[in-house]
């Protein structure tokens, strides 16, 4: 005995529906993929137009303290007020993983009924996705981990950038860029706006290598200038009974200094190991942690092309 897929229960609904409307129905409703992206550290929600244009519909899951309107301040304006910044209150103080969950959830239940979902975690979105697949693996048709976490053997981000792979991580050059005491905001904020060079060639270095200096620094203002404190260590592991059953994407960043080619690479061995029946596919793009806009074509690319599996 046979259960239908997902896919059988989309496309019966679509000819019942059509039916039901009687001889007006021009034919039962198209399927439509929807792409769910949840963003990195201090990114903020965006879908993906070009994927839009080919068809699809995408969408970026708004992080619970990550609206841009909640974060931006007159004194993170030219001139700063740097004395200031290092004591407003962060949107994001106390916010956890289980809220960026429950909102990536919430997205997830919404967009399910219209087609099949692919769920997009980029870098520390990655532990997100792991765990919203875990708490709705029947809503979630794949997931993609874009240079992302994927934690399993190890239980947090921070568990994994303290391995040997992880150690070779350049993500520590944001340090120089903190404005505030974490213990006083209880947040993380960086100073994405200075202009500070020997700051902004280490952060170039780690996070977009390749790019001009103008592809860099409209990358560094797209940031929000804080992130939870507690994410990177929260438990973000899935159970192999519900996360492991999700087929899922592994897009390798080759030139990622950020998470370490070898650090992805371990990543997706322990990932298989644990789930042996159902291993990654992986990708790859030559591509530092934040792609150019050539390269990131290169990405759509393969995120197109997984709609048709």
């Amino acid at each position: 005995m046979s259960f239908p897929t997902r896919r059988d229960m989309f496309q019966y609904a679509a000819v019942a529906g059509a039916g039901a409307v009687g001889a007006q129905a021009a034919g039962p409703r198209r399927e439509v993929t929807t792409y769910v992206f949840v963003t990195g550290a201090n990114g903020v929600a965006s879908g993906d137009s070009e994927l839009a244009l080919r068809g699809h519909r995408t969408v970026g899951v708004a992080l619970p303290g990550h609206g841009p309107e909640e974060q931006f301040h007159l004194a993170y304006q030219t001139p700063q007020d740097l004395e200031k910044l290092a004591t407003l209150p962060s949107p994001v103080a106390g916010v956890t993983l289980d809220d960026y969950v429950e909102a990536t959830v919430d997205a997830v239940r919404r967009v399910s009924g219209y087609g099949p979902v692919i769920l997009v975690g980029g870098s520390l979105g990655g532990a997100t996705i792991t765990k919203a697949a875990d708490a709705v693996p029947d809503l979630v048709d794949l997931l993609v981990y874009d240079t992302a976490f994927c934690c399993t053997k190890l239980s947090s981000p921070n568990d994994y950038l303290a391995t040997p792979e992880g150690k070779e991580s350049l993500a520590g050059s944001v340090a120089a860029g903190v404005i505030a005491d974490p213990r006083v905001i209880g947040a993380i904020r960086v100073n994405w706006r200075s202009n500070d060079r020997k700051f902004l060639d280490a952060v170039k270095a780690a996070f977009m290598a390749e790019a001009s200096e103008g592809e860099f620094l409209a990358m560094l203002n797209t940031l929000l200038p804080d992130e939870s404190l507690q994410v990177m260590s929260a438990e973000a592991r899935g159970r192999k009974e519900a996360w492991g059953r999700v087929p899922r994407v592994y897009i390798r960043h080759t030139r990622d200094r950020v998470i370490p080619l070898a650090l992805q690479d371990r990543m997706i061995r322990e990932a298989d190991a644990a789930t042996p029946g159902n291993k990654f596919k992986i990708y790859s793009v030559e591509a530092s942690h934040a792609p150019t806009a050539r390269t990131y074509r290169l990405i759509t690319e393969i995120l197109h092309k997984l709609a048709k599996r």
